[in-house]
């Protein structure tokens, strides 16, 4: 006899909190079938069509306000500070295409509107950690990233993802920085990007994805440390051998390539043991994986044991 044992996100409809008791005023805006996800894209509706909200994944905390969750950013191509919001607004956004190059039965470049076509978009409340030991918790417009990787077609051989940052050296000052070493590029397993909470955001609280936060389109690992989750991605490369992303190049006693989160391992300069929520700056414990442990933990049996892991 089959005995199924049920998963931490699978509710009955009944047990559902009501959006509006999760979303308080935004509710108004998002609620009946689901979330405009036009409005992820402008002019995009005919490929977008609608993204219901995907309720098998629970924040089990209160959203963030949007004001502090698009106010409050590091991208570093623009300025060192968390306020990158007038400088961003001169990023060009349209029009946009990705690259798949390395590893994949035929390179090429796909323009966003004919991505967003072969996609199924849908909405997604994940917590937001940062490394910094700050957190929010966020509704992402998008797609899981499985589909991006389907349509990658990667070659069997193909281990790693490599996520590459666009370089617009008009209107980003932060990269006349020799600092570091441009462009900015993140990485994963290709087994880390086929998870199903791996997903691809275009928007965010039922908008396009501004542009502070990694317009037009940018990647999510909710169980990492936010700077695996690079913005404004142009290009995805496949490859054999374990790549080095940018933080990891810069510091890699610091920022590894894996970046799980975990309370247990602090940082050389601070403690991961708890987070500090944007808005309220309440302190929370900090919990191992960022809370998706169940989805995630498999990914990692054979390294577990592994301090430097993390």
């Amino acid at each position: 006899m089959l005995i199924r044992s049920r998963r931490g996100w699978e509710l009955p409809e009944s047990s559902v909190t009501p959006e509006a008791a999760v979303m308080g005023r935004r509710g108004a805006l998002t609620a009946g079938a689901g979330l405009l996800a036009a409005a992820a894209l402008p002019g995009e509706a005919s490929a977008q069509g609608q993204a219901m909200r995907n309720l098998r994944f629970r924040p089990e905390r209160d959203v963030t306000a949007e004001r502090d969750a698009t106010t409050y950013n590091n991208f570093y191509e623009f300025n060192t500070s968390k306020d990158v919001v007038r400088q961003a607004q001169r990023m060009r956004t349209s029009p946009w295409s990705i690259r798949f190059a390395g590893l994949v039965e035929r390179e090429r470049e796909i323009g966003l509107e004919d991505l967003l076509r072969q996609v199924s978009l849908e909405e997604r409340i994940y917590r937001f950690r940062c490394v910094e030991a700050w957190a929010m918790t966020v509704p992402w417009t998008g797609f899981p990233m499985s589909q991006l990787i389907r349509l990658a077609a990667p070659k069997p051989e193909a281990r790693y993802v490599v996520f590459t940052t666009v370089e617009q050296r008009d209107t980003m000052p932060g990269l006349r920085s020799p600092a570091v070493p441009w462009p900015y590029e993140e990485c994963c397993t290709v087994e880390e990007a086929r998870n199903e909470l791996s997903f691809v955001a275009t928007g965010m609280y039922g908008k396009p994805l501004p542009n502070q936060n990694g317009a037009p389109i940018r990647i999510l690992f909710p169980w990492k440390y936010g700077f695996k989750s690079g913005k404004s991605i142009i290009r995805v490369t496949f490859q054999t051998e374990q790549p080095v992303g940018t933080w990891e190049q810069i510091q890699p006693a610091e920022y590894g390539f894996w970046a799980n989160v975990n309370p247990q391992v602090a940082h050389p300069r601070w403690s991961q043991a708890s987070e500090r929520l944007l808005g309220t700056n309440e302190r929370v414990a900090t919990r191992l994986f960022n809370g998706y442990e169940e989805f995630v933990a498999p990914l990692y049996s054979s390294v577990m044991n592994q301090r430097i892991f993390y």
